[in-house]
């Protein structure tokens, strides 16, 4: 006769078959939803990134002057942009940031570095927007060099992990280790390529913006190199390390930090040890809350008031990217467009 232990083997192995059917059925489930998660992530990374190609001509653009030659050079570091998905197709709204920020730092280096751009190849892909914003002499588009950049970082190690990638929200929170390396290595002033940049940035050093009621936006940063307030954010990034929270190693970061920093509980328009909290209407003047606001109609005096204190504006391109701008018109958007970065407004018209 057969012992006991051998009649149950196998309901046993039956009972881990289901279990293994399962848990292969799940990591399948998963593989789809993060091969769908980083298509879409990808399009909306490429935030109004249409792929239009051709040449611009510079004789159509606005014309644009450097400072004087007897004029000082600038010595308060460069304007950044940082596009992280592999794209090289750069849109409307790309384009105006870049050129918004170009106008209003005319004696400063616009930097934009892009991961999708091949290193040592000194041509860009044929495509308007690289012709337009070649026309402005302190713009410089470069490959976006990961490894180098986070080398010599707390963030190198977190950054080379090989299965980082298939994390959730691996974009943003790329583009969250980006712009916080960069204000620590080279300082200077970070933005999101969706700002449009109303006038001159370089008096808010040590800074960044309140985006709603006690809690802060790394979208535009400015800060010295090597300042203790960044290290400190570097620090928290891998210590407090969550890639499953949206917006957890990027506002909630900077809110975390700030609130050790002074320390206090809420934060608000303040300067704290010589970093400055802005108000929302430094950078941030509509809420991401009332994004639809950019593409409703607004009269001049409307503008000026909303714009009154304004040096930047943040089109919350994460919800407004798939929303239909009516060219020209008397949108809020539109008219940004038109005031700020007349060449890209000019290609718009045309297209």
């Amino acid at each position: 006769r057969m012992p006991n232990s051998l009649l149950k083997l196998p309901r046993v192995l039956l009972s881990h078959k289901h279990r293994a059917l399962f848990i292969l059925i799940f990591m399948l489930v998963s593989l789809a939803y993060l091969t769908l998660y980083w298509r879409i992530a990808e399009d909306s990374y490429g935030s109004g990134l249409y792929d239009l190609p051709g040449e611009f001509n510079c004789a159509h653009s606005v014309p644009f002057s450097l400072p004087n030659a007897g004029e000082p050079p600038p010595s308060r570091g460069n304007v950044f942009f940082v596009e992280t998905s592999e794209r090289t197709n750069p849109g409307y709204l790309f384009s105006c940031s870049v050129e918004s920020a170009a106008r209003t730092h005319p004696g400063t280096s616009v930097v934009v570095l892009m991961k999708g751009l091949a290193k040592g190849n000194a041509s860009l892909p044929k495509h308007w927007a690289f012709s337009l914003l070649s026309c402005f002499p302190n713009v410089e588009i470069r490959p976006l060099d990961l490894p180098e950049l986070f080398s010599g970082t707390p963030l190198k190690k977190w950054y080379l992990w090989p299965l980082r990638r298939w994390e959730p929200y691996f974009l943003p929170v790329l583009s969250d280790a980006c712009r916080i390396v960069l204000m620590w290595k080279f300082g200077g002033i970070y933005l999101d390529t969706d700002f449009i940049v109303l006038r001159n940035l370089q008096n808010l050093t040590n800074s960044l913006g309140i985006q709603s009621e006690d809690e802060l936006n790394g979208a535009f940063l400015s800060f010295k190199p090597k300042h203790k307030f960044v290290e400190l954010c570097m620090k928290d990034f891998v210590k407090n390390y969550n890639s499953w929270i949206w917006g957890h190693q990027g506002p909630h970061l900077l809110t975390r930090v700030f609130k050790k920093w002074c320390p206090i509980r809420t934060i608000q328009s303040m300067s704290c040890k010589g970093v400055r909290a802005l108000a929302p209407q430094a950078v941030y003047p509509i809420p991401w809350q009332n994004w639809k606001k950019l593409f409703e109609a607004t009269s001049a005096s409307e503008l000026h008031k909303l714009l009154k204190n304004t040096y930047a504006v943040h089109i919350w391109n994460q919800m407004s990217h798939r929303t239909r701008l009516e060219i020209p018109s008397q949108a809020l958007l539109a008219q940004l467009y038109s005031q700020f970065c007349p060449a890209t407004y000019a290609k718009m018209k045309q297209d």
